[in-house]
């Protein structure tokens, strides 16, 4: 199911079951993210045009962790 995991090696900063958010690259191409769950104070605050079903969740991920693993996604 997970493929790699995004961005440079931290292992020493996320063992131990400290919170770590994190992007996953998906062995059928998707990505899986690791962050805090944020949907019950989100969900009802969503621009119009975007929603959130019960299946899912609003996840906040810090922006230095995205920035961080910009260039490990494929672009195809």
């Amino acid at each position: 199911m997970i493929l790699r995991r995004l961005g440079p090696s931290r292992v020493a900063l996320c063992s131990g079951g400290h919170g770590c958010p994190d992007v996953l690259e998906l062995d059928g191409g998707d990505f899986a993210v690791i962050g805090a769950d944020i949907t019950d104070e989100a969900r009802s605050k969503l621009p119009p045009g975007c929603g959130c079903s019960e299946a899912e969740r609003i996840i906040r991920v810090p922006r230095a962790t995205l920035v961080g693993v910009r260039s490990y996604i494929p672009a195809s």
